[in-house]
């Protein structure tokens, strides 16, 4: 049975822009191409896509069967200075290539772009579609979006003018997801495993709740570690620089910089980053998240920068003790409350917050389950939940919670020490999974 999958997209990976292309063109040849009539230069198309994801007004989802991309969807925003129409924003290249049909994606794609436009406050989408488009057309008024007006002359197709549609839907107000998958007729929430690789003096370590005293080593490869990671299965990485987060600065830079050089899936790296310059480096030397946590505490505004000048690439580390979020790697707990920590992003355009119950972290005691529900059910920001994952039970218990809002898991000692296996942690997680 295939697996399928809905994400957004923030970097090509692999063969990823290649899957892309593919599948464009293949709806371009059945007449599904959105503005393409014909295929074009596989060049240009290049250029596009590349263009879409670097363009801050633009969020490019894709659906994977088995893992290949298969077709698109956007959430197209209004630009900074259109305050008229800033409660309104726009989907775009809806397509899926022919030979995926019957999966449910295109419903998949529309319902993923709705929750994206739905967390960041917009209460109307809005699209066009060619008369010809009849598959497409009946799933826009299944799903409730409603005719306004009709172009007569909307498109030009070998010789003649085809009429275009334009819909619009008022969207409600639940809680957004941006990652799911079909099994059958149904859709599953997925939750994305984040295998952790803690960095200290070069190797691979666990901590005890974060005391440096309290370590243990368990690779002294770091590249190789990852690479087992990939092979497993998994789709990212989370690398914490933790001599960095005591230093304030990036230590483990060879570590971190062989990492993002021997895998091709996209890695997260917290730990020391606080300044734009080293944000800027590492999106530029192979990491596809940044992790701020300190700053998030004592430079808030560093952080609204850091997200309107790497848009999508930001995330905020909130590590927890007794409520309270602590700072220089778990060193000082501040007076600031973690919910209302990441209360004060949720407007900034932070990609995730990861939220990390400290006395837990390395324990293998389990996880906070109450504790991440709360923090989550107080954000619309997607939370990544990290600190004491042990079993499958606990990956089990923790699943329901994507559907609040709970993107992924960081799980680092159960991995090293053989408690659980990762094929089967990530048939948890995936769609359908069972413990």
């Amino acid at each position: 049975m295939s697996t399928t999958t809905v994400e957004r997209l923030t970097g090509f990976f692999g063969s990823d822009l290649d899957d892309l292309c593919d599948a464009t063109d293949a709806a371009i040849i059945d007449g599904i191409g959105f503005t393409w009539i014909q295929v074009p230069p596989r060049e240009r198309l290049e250029t596009y896509w590349r263009g879409v994801l670097v363009v801050p007004e633009r969020e490019l989802f894709v659906c994977r069967v088995d893992g290949t991309i298969a077709g698109s969807a956007q959430l197209v925003k209004p630009t900074p200075h259109n305050e008229a129409g800033a409660f309104t924003a726009s989907l775009t290249t809806h397509f899926i290539a022919p030979w995926t049909r019957g999966h449910g994606l295109a419903t998949a794609l529309l319902v993923a772009v709705e929750n994206a436009a739905k967390s960041q406050g917009y209460s109307i989408l809005k699209l066009n579609v060619r008369e010809t488009q009849e598959a497409a057309i009946q799933l826009y008024q299944k799903r409730g979006y409603v005719r306004w007006g009709t172009m007569p002359y909307f498109a030009k197709v070998e010789g003649g003018f085809v009429a275009g549609h334009y819909y619009y839907k008022e969207l409600s107000d639940p809680r957004p997801f941006e990652t799911f998958s079909f099994r059958g007729d149904n859709w599953y929430h997925v939750m994305i495993l984040y295998p952790a690789i803690d960095l200290k003096d070069g190797s691979c370590v666990r901590l005890e709740r974060g005391d440096m005293a309290r370590v243990t080593v368990f690779s002294d490869d770091p590249a190789e570690q990852a690479r087992i990671f990939q092979t497993a299965g998994c789709r990212w990485l989370h690398v914490v620089d933790l001599n960095g987060a005591f230093a304030g600065k990036t230590v483990n830079a060879e570590a971190v910089a062989s990492i993002a050089a021997n895998v091709d899936i996209p890695l997260q790296l917290g730990g020391g980053l606080r300044d734009l310059a080293a944000m800027a480096h590492w999106l530029e030397h192979g990491v596809s998240r940044l992790i701020l946590g300190t700053v998030a505490v004592r430079n808030p505004a560093l952080v609204i920068e850091a997200c309107r000048e790497f848009p999508g690439y930001i995330a905020v580390g909130i590590d927890a003790r007794k409520g309270r979020a602590a700072v220089s790697g778990w060193q000082e707990t501040s007076d600031v409350a973690a919910i209302d920590l990441g209360l004060r992003f949720e407007d900034a355009g932070v990609a995730a917050i990861v939220y990390t119950d400290i006395s837990r972290d390395g324990m293998l005691t389990g996880i906070n389950f109450d504790g991440v529900a709360e923090f989550t059910d107080a954000l619309t920001t997607p939370v990544i939940a990290s600190g004491g994952v042990a079993s499958l039970a606990d990956l089990a218990a923790l699943k329901p919670l994507a559907e609040r809002g709970v993107e992924g898991v960081v799980v680092g000692r159960a991995l090293y020490d053989g408690g659980l296996d990762i094929k089967a942690a990530l048939q948890v997680l995936e769609p359908g999974g069972e413990c």
